[in-house]
């Protein structure tokens, strides 16, 4: 009878000792995925504020009359498709067409904000200029947030792929998270004319 007990006590304390360990691990992976969650928020939060300032530039821009109208339309349209965009972020079809749509985006607003130093009326517009500011505060705060969102994918995905946490992971239906690489234009080196 003593015998009995003991070992069911052996078995209780294992067994609540792996539920605990299975919990701990589990949580962990809860917790580090939620805070992937907050990052990518975070990006598409910015990403949103930049939506919101191109029909503000747009706006300041259109009155020029001589200004391009096809770096305007690029503009607009890049913003149209972008908008459009539904992602799941695990999945890396989507992650990678949202990414592209993003940079047509950058790529259009650069052409613009490129274009607009040939209109001296522009350029000496004060809401203008506050815009453009804000833009480039935003871009710069776009780059922060993805760069923020890679470091926590990159936690989550070493955690993810560790032992024994893989065999959790794969039990639970975990991915792996996709990370922001550079775009396809940034490795191209702008042409500089001096001569200008």
């Amino acid at each position: 009878m003593k015998k009995t007990l003991i070992v069911l006590a052996v078995i209780l304390v294992l067994w609540f000792s792996l539920f605990s360990f299975i919990s701990w691990k589990y949580n962990s992976l809860v917790t580090k995925e939620e805070v992937v969650n907050t990052a990518w928020a975070q990006v598409e939060n910015q990403y949103q504020r930049r939506f919101d300032l191109i029909p503000n530039i747009v706006a300041s821009v259109a009155w020029e009359a001589n200004f391009e109208k096809s770096t305007l339309e690029a503009v607009v349209q890049a913003r149209a498709s972008a908008t459009k965009t539904n992602i799941d972020i695990n999945d890396a079809k989507d992650f990678a067409e949202y990414q592209k749509e993003q940079s047509w985006i950058s790529q259009a607003l650069s052409r613009l904000l490129m274009v607009t130093e040939n209109y001296p009326n522009l350029k000496a517009n004060q809401r203008f200029a506050d815009l453009r500011v804000s833009l480039e505060w935003t871009e710069n705060r776009i780059s922060t947030e993805r760069m923020r969102y890679n470091e926590v994918v990159q936690d989550f995905n070493i955690y993810l792929r560790t032992f024994p946490n893989n065999l959790l992971a794969s039990f639970f239906w975990f991915e792996k998270k996709n990370l922001f690489e550079s775009d396809e234009w940034a490795s191209v080196a702008p042409k500089v004319d001096f001569e200008k």
